[in-house]
This record gives C-alpha cells, sequence and structure tokens, in this order.
C-alpha cells in the first residue's frame, strides 16, 4: 500500500458507482431533519460542459455536502434549461430535429456531471423541453391569467424580417439583426405579457431584506426597478405650431428644480407629436424611421452619438408663458420610458449639454455649488449633476434643490392647462412588463386559442398539456408553427367551432423562473405540493453568475410572488442566500496578425520556462506561438480547456481541488496546467501520509493527545477543523484549502516517523484522530479522494455518509496572547506571552523588550500596570 499512487482513474467511478447504487444522494421529503436547499443555476445543454461549470457545480457541491456532514436534511438537484434558439439553429443548420439536438447534448453533459463525483439527487432530474414541465408551466400560465397578471396588447417589437422573429433591444446592433445582419423593422404585433409591473413596489422593498445577497446585485435590481419621484408636468404647444388635434406635451422629469435651465423639449420617435411631424416632413420622417432602426438597448443609447431633428413645433414654458423653447425628435428618448417626452436642461445633465453644444441651444446654469459664486459660475463642457443652490431661477433664486423641488411642484399643482394641474407630482418606475411572447418552435406553447367568434379563451386545463408537434420543417425561416398544416387548427372550447391554436411560445427565461420550485416535488400533478414548497424554499443557498443578477432574478422574484397569489406556495423571496462566482479564465495563444490572425488552443501548446520568461511553443513543430492576455474561456479564442481531458488525466478531484483552491470564489480564477499539476501533487500526497500510516492507524481508536510528540498534531487538527468549519459557512474555500495545506504539511514529518513504526499506542491514537480530522475537512472538495483515505483506514462505513466531528476546545484554546503595550498613553509595543504567565512574568518579560527599553532611555519606569490578558501600562 504505502508504494501505491493514489488512481482516481480507479478510485473516482468505484466510489461514484457506489453512492448510486445505495442512493446516498436521493431526498426524502419526509425527513423530520432540518432542511437544507442549496441549487446551482442548472445549465443549457450546448453540448458539453465547460471549466465554469466544474467551478459553479464543485462551488455548490462542497455546500450540500458540508451541511449533510453537519447534519441537515439537503436537496440538492440538478435539470436542464432546455428550450431557446439555439437548438432551432442546430435544427436549420444540421438537418437535426431540436428535440434530438438537446436530448443527445443532456446525455454527453449528464455523463460529464455524473464523472464529477456531484453529490446530486438524480431522481428528481427534469429538462424544462420535457412534456412533464412545461404541461405544469401552461397551467401556471393559466393561473395567472385567472387572476389578472397575464394580459395580451399590442407592442412595437424589432423585428428581423431575414429570420422572421422578434429580437430583444440588445439583439440590434446598428440597427441590423445580430445574427442575419438584416436591417431590423419596427413591427406593431400583439404580444402576451406578465404584470411584473404590479409588484414594482414591493420587488424593490424587499431588496433590503436579501441581506445575504451580494450588495451589487441588490443594487443593480434596485437600479433595473429604477423607482424615481417627480413630477408630469404638461406644457402647452403655441398655437400655430401645433400639429391638428394636439395642444399641448406631457413630460415626466425627476428634477423640476431645473426648469429655468430648460432649453429645448426632446420627444420619441414614435412620440404622437413625432408621428404628426414626419407626416409633412420627409426629413423627420426619415430620422424616425433611423431612430427605429438603431440599436434601442440603455447600453446602446448611452454610447450613441446623440442626435436630433427640429420639427418646428414650439412650446410655452410652464413657468413663463411668454418663454418658448424648440421641440426635437431625438434618437435618446424611448416611448418606453416616462412619457416618451423629455426636457433638456443641458447645464444639470451631461447628454442634454452634449446635445444643446451640438445644436447651438443655450446652457444656463441653475444649480451651483453650496460655496460657489453665482456671479462667476459656468458650466463648460461637463454638466453640474450634484445637488447646491438655485441660481438664474427667478423666485427659486438662493433655495437648495430640493428647497426648489418643493416649490415648483406647489406652484405647478396650483397652475392649470386647461382644467388640469398643470403639474403633478408622480413615482416612476423603470421596469417595464415582461413580454414573454417569442416567434419560435422550441419553447413552451401558450395555451390560449384564437376562436373569430368567442376571441382569446384559454385551453381548459383538462386538455392540458399543449405538445409541441415533432412532425416540423426548418427549410424556411419564421416559426414552424405557424406553417404546420394540423397542429393550429383546433375547435374552440367554448363553441365549437374552427379555432387557431396561439402559435407563440413563451420566453425560455419563463421556464427558469420556477423551476427551483417544481425540483421540491417534480412527480406532483399540480405545478407544486404547497406545503411541499413551502418547507423547501426558499433556497438556502443559490449560485450562478453575475450575468444573471438582474432578469433571471428578477423574474423569478416576480414569478414567486404570482405563484403565492396563485395559491402554489406562500413565499415572496425565491432565494434566500445568493453567490455569484468568478468565472473561470485563461492566457489566449495565436499567430498571426490582423485578419490572417489564428487562435491556437491550450492543448496545442506546450510552455517553456527558463531564467524567468516564458514562451509558448506549438508542440506539433515547435514554433513560438504569441502570448496574449487573459481571458474568459471562449471558443472563439480557443483558450478553453475541457474537463474531460483533466479528468482523464488528473481525476476530478483535482479539478474540483484547483478550481476551489486558487483564488476567492466571488473573482476569476486563472487556469493554468501548472496550478492544476500543483493541485494533483496535494491529492497524491495526502494519500502518501495517511496510506503509508494505515497499516499502524487501523486497530487503533481516534484520541486526540493531551500531551507529547503529537500534540501540536492534534492542536494543528482541531485548530484548522475549526476554522475550515468557519470558512465553509462563509464559502471562503480557498482560505479552507490554504489552512488544509499547511495541517498536512504539519502531519507529514510525525506521519513518516510513524509509518517506519515509531511512536506509541497514544500517539497512533493521535495520529488516527487528525487523520480523520483532515478527511472530513477534505472530502466536501476532494469527495473520492476523502472515501479512498477513510476506507483504507478500516472503516466499513461510507464518509459522505459520516458527520461532521467536533474540535475539542481545549486543543483550540490559545496558550499564548498578545498584549500590547503603553508607555506613557501611547502604544509602543506588543507582548506574545503565556496566557497564564503571572504578573512578575508579565513586567519582566515587558522591561526586556527593545522598543520598551528605548523609550525608557535608561531610567526606571515609575509604574508598571498589568491588566491581564488585556494591557500593560507603564508610567515613565
Amino acid at each position: 500500500m504505502a508504494n501505491e499512487r493514489y488512481n482516481p482513474r480507479d478510485a473516482e467511478p468505484r466510489w461514484q458507482k457506489k453512492w448510486t447504487e445505495d442512493k446516498v444522494f436521493e431526498t426524502d421529503n419526509g425527513d423530520p431533519r432540518e432542511k437544507y436547499y442549496v441549487l446551482e443555476m442548472f445549465p443549457y445543454p450546448s453540448g458539453r460542459i465547460h471549466m465554469g461549470h466544474v467551478r459553479n457545480y464543485a462551488m455548490g457541491d462542497v455546500v450540500a455536502r458540508y451541511k449533510r456532514a453537519r447534519g441537515y436534511n439537503v436537496l440538492h438537484p440538478m435539470g436542464w434549461d432546455a428550450f431557446g434558439m439555439p437548438a432551432e439553429n442546430a435544427a436549420m443548420k444540421n438537418k437535426v430535429h431540436p428535440k434530438e439536438w438537446t436530448y443527445e447534448n443532456i446525455a454527453t453533459m449528464r455523463g460529464q456531471l455524473k464523472s464529477m463525483g456531484l453529490s446530486l439527487d438524480w431522481s428528481r432530474e427534469f429538462a424544462t423541453c420535457d412534456v412533464e414541465y412545461y404541461h405544469r408551466q401552461q397551467h401556471l400560465f393559466l393561473d395567472f391569467l385567472e387572476h389578472g397578471l397575464v394580459y395580451r396588447r399590442q407592442s412595437k417589437v424589432n423585428w428581423d424580417p431575414e429570420d422572421q422573429t422578434v429580437l430583444a433591444n440588445e439583439q440590434v446592433i446598428d440597427g441590423r439583426g445580430w445574427r442575419s445582419g438584416a436591417l431590423v423593422e419596427q413591427r406593431e404585433l400583439t404580444q402576451w405579457f406578465f404584470k411584473i409591473t404590479d409588484f414594482s413596489q414591493d420587488l424593490l422593498d424587499a431588496l433590503d431584506g436579501l441581506d445575504q445577497w451580494p450588495e451589487k446585485v441588490r443594487l443593480m435590481q434596485k437600479n433595473w426597478i429604477g423607482r424615481s419621484e417627480g413630477m408630469t408636468v404638461r406644457w402647452e404647444i403655441v398655437g400655430d405650431t401645433a400639429p391638428a388635434g394636439m395642444s399641448e406635451v406631457t413630460v415626466y422629469t425627476t428634477r423640476p428644480d431645473t426648469l429655468f435651465g430648460a432649453s429645448f423639449l426632446a420627444i420619441a420617435a414614435d412620440h404622437p407629436l413625432a408621428k404628426a411631424a414626419a407626416e409633412t416632413n420627409a426629413e423627420i420622417a426619415a430620422f424616425c424611421e433611423e431612430c427605429r432602426r438603431a440599436g434601442t438597448s440603455l447600453a446602446a443609447l448611452e454610447t450613441a452619438e446623440k442626435k436630433g431633428i427640429e420639427t418646428g413645433i414650439r412650446v410655452k414654458h410652464p413657468l413663463d408663458p411668454n418663454w418658448e423653447l424648440p421641440v426635437y425628435v431625438a434618437n435618446f428618448v424611448l416611448m418606453e420610458y416616462g412619457t416618451g417626452a423629455i426636457f433638456g436642461c443641458p447645464s444639470g445633465d451631461q447628454r442634454d449639454l452634449d446635445f444643446a453644444r451640438k445644436y447651438g441651444l443655450p446652457v444656463v446654469p441653475v444649480v451651483m455649488p453650496a460655496d460657489g459664486d453665482a456671479a462667476s459660475f459656468e458650466v463648460g463642457d461637463t454638466a453640474y449633476v450634484d445637488d447646491g443652490v438655485m441660481i438664474n431661477s427667478r423666485f427659486l433664486d438662493g433655495m437648495t434643490t430640493s428647497e426648489a423641488f418643493q416649490a415648483v411642484a406647489e406652484k405647478l399643482s396650483s397652475q392649470s392647462l386647461g382644467n388640469q394641474p398643470q403639474g403633478e407630482r408622480k413615482v416612476n418606475f423603470r421596469l417595464r412588463d415582461w413580454g414573454i411572447s417569442r416567434q419560435r418552435y422550441w419553447g413552451c406553447p401558450i395555451p390560449v386559442i384564437h376562436c373569430d367568434d368567442c376571441g382569446v379563451v384559454p385551453v381548459p386545463k383538462k386538455d392540458l398539456p399543449v405538445k409541441l408537434p415533432d412532425d416540423v420543417s426548418f427549410d424556411l425561416p419564421g416559426n414552424p408553427l405557424d406553417r404546420h398544416p394540423t397542429w393550429r387548427h383546433v375547435a374552440c372550447p367554448v363553441c365549437g367551432k374552427d379555432a387557431r391554436r396561439e402559435t407563440d411560445t413563451m420566453d425560455t427565461f419563463v421556464d427558469s423562473s420556477w423551476y427551483y420550485t417544481r425540483f421540491t416535488a417534480p412527480w406532483e400533478d399540480a405545478p407544486t405540493d404547497p406545503a411541499v414548497a413551502d418547507r423547501w424554499l426558499p433556497v438556502d443557498q443559490y449560485i450562478g453568475g453575475i450575468e444573471h443578477a438582474i432578469l433571471h432574478l428578477l423574474y423569478s422574484r416576480f414569478f414567486t410572488r404570482a405563484m403565492k397569489v396563485a395559491g402554489h406556495v406562500n413565499l415572496d423571496e425565491p432565494f434566500k442566500g445568493l453567490f455569484t462566482q468568478g468565472m473561470v479564465v485563461h492566457e489566449t495563444y495565436s499567430r498571426g496578425e490582423g485578419a490572417a490572425r489564428e487562435w491556437l488552443a491550450p492543448a496545442d501548446i506546450r510552455i517553456e520556462e527558463s531564467e524567468g520568461t516564458r514562451r509558448a511553443v506549438l508542440m506539433s513543430s515547435g514554433e513560438e506561438i504569441k502570448i496574449g492576455s487573459i481571458e474568459k474561456m471562449s471558443k472563439s479564442k480557443k483558450n478553453v480547456v475541457d474537463p474531460d481531458d483533466i479528468i482523464a488525466s488528473y481525476g476530478a478531484d483535482t479539478a474540483r481541488f484547483f478550481v476551489l483552491s486558487d483564488s476567492p470564489p466571488d473573482r476569476d480564477v486563472i487556469w493554468s496546467e501548472a496550478g492544476v499539476e500543483g493541485a494533483h501533487r496535494f491529492v497524491q500526497r495526502v494519500w502518501r501520509i495517511i496510506s503509508e500510516a494505515s497499516e499502524f492507524l487501523q486497530s487503533v481508536t481516534a484520541n486526540p493527545a493531551k500531551d507529547g510528540a503529537f500534540l501540536p498534531v492534534s492542536q494543528a487538527a482541531h485548530k484548522t477543523l475549526k476554522a475550515v468549519q468557519g470558512d465553509y459557512d462563509k464559502l471562503a474555500f480557498n482560505k479552507a484549502v490554504a489552512r488544509i495545506y499547511e495541517l498536512v504539511n504539519s502531519m507529514a514529518g510525525p506521519f513518516a516517523a510513524l509509518a517506519k513504526g515509531e511512536g506509541s499506542d497514544e500517539d497512533k491514537a493521535a495520529a488516527r484522530d487528525a487523520a480523520e480530522l483532515l478527511i472530513h475537512m477534505i472530502a466536501p472538495m476532494t469527495p473520492h479522494l476523502a472515501e479512498e483515505c477513510w476506507s483504507v483506514l478500516g472503516n466499513e462505513t461510507l464518509m459522505c455518509e459520516t458527520g461532521w466531528p467536533s474540535y475539542d476546545e481545549a486543543l483550540v484554546a490559545d496558550n499564548e496572547i498578545v498584549l500590547p503595550i503603553q508607555v506613557n498613553g501611547k502604544k509602543r509595543a506588543e507582548l506574545t506571552i503565556a496566557r497564564d504567565a503571572d504578573q512578575d512574568a508579565v513586567k519582566e518579560a515587558v522591561l526586556a523588550l527593545e522598543q520598551v527599553q528605548h523609550h525608557l532611555n535608561g531610567q526606571p519606569p515609575k509604574k508598571i500596570i498589568v491588566v491581564p490578558q488585556r494591557i500593560v501600562n507603564i508610567v515613565v
């Protein structure tokens, strides 16, 4: 045994088979122990797992295994986020059915995840494209519809005429479809919406209670919900410039205090005023069309050049009817936000300032710093956006911005335009209702029927599921459901006449917004067993990428509330704890420049190091290759490491240990061959230390040393156990790894001596105790190695079914303390001394300190005051 290396190719499949046969990780909903639900965001079955998956699921697995050991009934399930466009794209490209492509990928990725040794309850596995799953999703849709949380209306969408599908704003790049490159059109389509805005304030307020979420995620959600307190202000249109039938335009603003700095109004291309102006002016019509084709994501609007066109329409200032301002159509104003119209105050908003400078509009400073000089304060190339004191604002001059807000609000509320107040206070939210209609095949069918006589009719629940037809063709662009010869034709459930199924399918964000609930009882006929769901939820620890910080998490929070309204759960928040892990990154390798640049995979490269320099060499030819920047692993840059290759070469435990050890879990981890080899050496070292001593440890009972040669080992083991326990509680995996490395270093010498036959029975008992504690600590991270070490010590139970050990309080207590030393009230030194040292010993040690002698300058102290185990004060 002592000469055998640890062989992961033998050990890992063997222990995985044992865990499966014994159904170790299958969770019993009836288990009375305290529950713990740990969940990693489920993957899209793209074909193969990548190192990001390895890191994400390794983290979740550490938590799951640790919590099981601590006595919790742990739920740790796995499923697949399986609907979506990539499957349809693959169908078109490879002449394969999306279902076939998806389930083949699931089979491959399931095998890869199982090879990682994850402690998952595979008995609860499902894919969102399973009929059994989307059947219940259709049930939820009907329940939401019944409770007024779903509606249908016409909505402006980005339409790709080549792919014949709706595009999100973020998928429109320079006015063209991100995939087809076709010029995007604006269309009015009838779309289905979830009423997420019904919960705007609640979704915002509840963020304050999510104290186990990263602050940056909560801030991102707050900004996305975007609550603002402001005013709607009605501006009268100057009569001879007004389009027929129009007399006013309403603006929403959060800064009514800056009204005296206004120099223009800007409206969206789809604003009624803009449409009216475009009818008689071809140049305005062309500009509006250009705006519609441009990307309308917030990121695109922030970075795009600010453009506008004057309409010829003018408005009267609400605080001075003799003051007229021009109205522009601007590319940075959207109908979806506020009222589709803004007033521009160039001195107080950078976007407005850039626009004003471009079109020669006035820039009047109306707010200056509290200590500024009104006579000399100017705005140059940068707007003044902070609070301060009002200037150039008539009756507001000298007020603070908050005072001016109140004054303007009161004045405009008392003024009338027509029969209505000219201004009204209003709370506005940036959040918009969730449009879920998608014109594609591979998604959950929306369970409604369109009847010429009865209108929109929900599919009766007894007729669910509405299944996707298998016999579809992707030879033509667009949604195959629209041209299916039979599927869309159905009898109306109300009148029995010929009717048509809804051919839009649901946004895949819907699929992932409630899956965590379905995992609690995936066998139920209803979407949930409410009692079981309420017991398991919220998820105690949710783990996933920061890229899902807004939409997925926000939609899931809405869905839980909607399910509560519909009676499926009795809670509001789905995720108690949230952790966003960093990415796995790798340096890039290439040859050539510009368009001729060729990216090369790490597997094809050999790194040579000499005298502190590194060079990359192409293994096939010896050609030197350029080493590029460290970036997220991506297929395009080929800087991808295949987990299968790592597991085949080093074993799953090495891969797991490396991604957990190299950096804090919320930061990126840089993949390196040297780092992986180091992790592998550590795995081998742990095995060698325990296996070589196992012959002498099998026959003894674990018992920590109270004195003697093995006391330092026992102290180190128990102190490390206490610290690692705290690290696991805080998900500080890299810190736990560092402590375990130190413990192994302290064990190496004494265990080597033991393996040679040296040591008393007490030493062997202490060694076994330290070995068992080490195995417990590594078990969540390297479970196969832990099982092998546990077995070689003669244990017949499984390590993963063994409870977490307790540390000995006497062994973790520090025998030394550090006392601060003050001389005449100022700290001058520190003294490390035995905790139980008497006062005379403390005084003697203090006077021997070099720093103290320096400050005494040869003079005896007047007084030495020792506060036991706290502080020492010297009076000179």
